[in-house]
């Protein structure tokens, strides 16, 4: 689809939609040769970045956009979105009217511009993968509410933001993005990273965690951990060959780390997808 200036939209695909809220996944082609141009947001949005990285911009700034983060969006607000640094990203993005904010007791605006990839946020953005991947769980409805109400309660504890990273910064952090994401279950270490992104271990771990907003190992950790669990929701392999095949050697760390992550140990959560789908 193009616009009037013969550019080509990202694809929205709608995937339910209520009273004062819609939810849809939203795949963009777009790459470093493509050029930027400006959109709006209607209502309030809530994008969860599921796949690639972009950088987001508005009055406010410009954000890197990684998986996992979340892209906030207030009503009436103008944004542009671009691709210096790789192709294409999906998204699966709410959108609220600011009637249905009033009700969750919150603004239809926010004080950043997007979310990093942190613990609170992981069990609501696993389980709305695993639903779009098609596996039972919590509605759309239930996902949006309680998506909104961590990004509030987030948003509303963010102190002031340091300043923007430079653009070297955000296009060596990028390149390490994509290369994680290319093979998250390769063996990334600290030095390797850094070697990718052309800077000193020290350098690299203070520039990765001032655009990402986490640490290099945290962000790993969340990348692998979030495909396991879409792996646990939607496939009948064995826990320890998805522990394994995901990038963590010792399955009792593994164990360990998934229930700090979302609260659950991974057969509990593989039994929440299954009673799940037996009360559907």
């Amino acid at each position: 689809m193009k616009s009037n200036l013969g550019v080509t939209l990202p694809q929205a695909q709608v995937l339910a939609r209520g009273g004062g809220w819609s939810v849809s996944e939203v795949v963009c082609t777009l790459g470093p040769r493509d050029r930027p141009f400006e959109e709006r947001h209607s209502s309030v949005s809530i994008a969860i970045v599921a796949a690639g990285s972009f950088l987001y911009r508005s009055h406010a700034g410009r954000e890197l956009l990684t998986p996992g983060s979340l892209m906030l969006g207030s009503a009436e607000r103008n944004f542009e979105c671009s691709h210096e640094h790789g192709t294409g990203d999906r998204c699966i993005s709410f959108t609220y009217s600011p009637e249905l904010f009033d009700r969750l007791d919150a603004e239809p605006h926010f004080h950043a511009m997007r979310l990093p990839p942190v613990r609170p946020l992981s069990p609501v953005i696993a389980q709305a993968s695993a639903v779009l991947a098609g596996a039972a769980g919590p509605s759309w409805e239930e996902l949006g509410i309680e998506l909104a109400t961590h990004a509030v309660q987030l948003d509303r504890g963010l102190s002031e933001s340091p300043g923007s990273a430079g653009p070297g910064a955000i296009a060596r952090v990028s390149r390490v993005i994509r290369a994680i994401e290319c093979d998250p279950d390769a063996p990334h270490d600290l030095a390797t990273l850094a070697r990718e992104a052309r800077l000193s271990p020290y350098h690299f771990l203070r520039t990765f965690q001032q655009v990402t907003g986490v640490t290099p190992h945290q962000f790993l950790l969340r990348q692998r951990l979030r495909r396991a669990a879409l792996r646990l929701s939607t496939e009948p392999a064995k826990v320890v060959d998805i522990a394994l095949e995901c990038g963590f050697g010792d399955i009792s760390n593994f164990n360990r780390n998934f229930r700090a992550e979302f609260g659950f140990s991974p057969r509990a959560w593989r039994k929440l997808g299954g009673a799940a789908r037996q009360a559907g």
